[in-house]
């Protein structure tokens, strides 16, 4: 899948390359590149996937090097969200040899994480291919890097859940508890349209149940979508069973501890969204390094 790399992640990415730079950089600047490394030698560099998996990011890394020096020219190979085989040439990097080697781990860090990230998304959409489950990120994400971390779920094949609490309505069980108070004659069904008359129009409604006598309760308020949190795969079967007899046009979602190991059985028990944490928290760096052609002791580990 190739995402869209637009106005909103290049505005998410700026200050997060600026802070990265400074981490390094402070006011002295790279103090090995300044004793070791001749003002004006240049050269060349390739990106390289060292294992398979899914490309993400690269615009970001680019970004690095167009903002550390924009006389460095990044040649990109492979687009976001193609499939890396090890071995695949990600792209290809020349100019100061000062810049390149004060750039590379700022790149390669953005790099590797959201790279890491599509992998294991497309991990999951693979698992669930063949149902009609789609596979959805959370607001489980780094702080600042959320824009970014939802850019790399779109690359691995994932779909964005709502972006933070301004732009979806999301009735979790805190909510409910807080709305109810000591009320227990308030139902979900009411907390659905006290939201859906309070929130934007066209805004989608959804409402969080861990019981199945829950749902039926939430069903009442024709929400548009009902997160089905920690249920068993008989307990999922049962609620679309539920779904489909009282209010078919309600969209199901499966959450809370799925694993690749359990997400197939979850996506054919029929619900419409599975939405994953680990996707953004849990995500293993992809292994991406700059290979330094004709040149001897590079290593990507500083």
């Amino acid at each position: 899948m190739r995402p869209t790399f637009d106005e909103p992640e290049l505005a998410a990415a700026l200050p997060l390359i600026e802070l990265a730079l400074d981490e390094d950089l402070q006011d002295t600047g790279d103090l090995t590149c300044r004793a070791l490394i001749d003002d004006g030698e240049t050269g060349s560099v390739h990106v390289v996937a060292r294992t398979a998996g899914v490309l993400a990011g690269e615009p970001v890394a680019q970004m690095v090097f167009d903002l550390l020096d924009p006389a460095v020219t990044w040649e990109s190979q492979i687009p976001d969200g193609s499939p890396l085989a090890a071995g695949s040439v990600i792209a290809v990097v020349s100019g100061s040899l000062r810049s390149l080697l004060t750039g590379e781990r700022t790149a390669l860090n953005f790099l590797t994480h959201l790279s890491g990230i599509a992998t294991l998304t497309q991990s999951f959409v693979d698992a669930v291919a063949g149902t009609k489950a789609k596979l959805l990120d959370t607001r489980k994400t780094l702080p600042g890097y959320r824009t970014l971390q939802k850019y790399a779920v779109r690359a691995g094949g994932g779909t964005n859940h709502r972006l933070g609490l301004y732009d979806g309505v999301l009735i979790k069980d805190n909510h409910l508890a807080s709305w109810c108070g000591s009320d227990d004659d308030r139902s979900i069904a009411e907390a659905v349209t006290h939201a859906r008359n309070d929130a934007p129009d066209g805004l989608s409604i959804e409402v969080e149940v861990d019981t199945l006598e829950q749902l039926a309760d939430a069903l009442e308020g024709s929400p548009d979508i009902v997160l089905l949190d920690n249920m068993d795969c008989n307990a999922l079967r049962e609620a679309v069973a539920l779904r489909n007899t009282a209010a078919s046009a309600v969209l199901l979602e499966a959450s809370g501890g799925i694993s690749l190991e359990t997400v197939a059985d979850i996506a054919h028990t029929g619900v419409d969204r599975i939405s994953i944490g680990g996707l953004t928290h849990s995500a293993p760096a992809l292994d991406i390094a700059f290979d330094w052609p004709d040149r001897q002791g590079a290593s990507s580990e500083r």
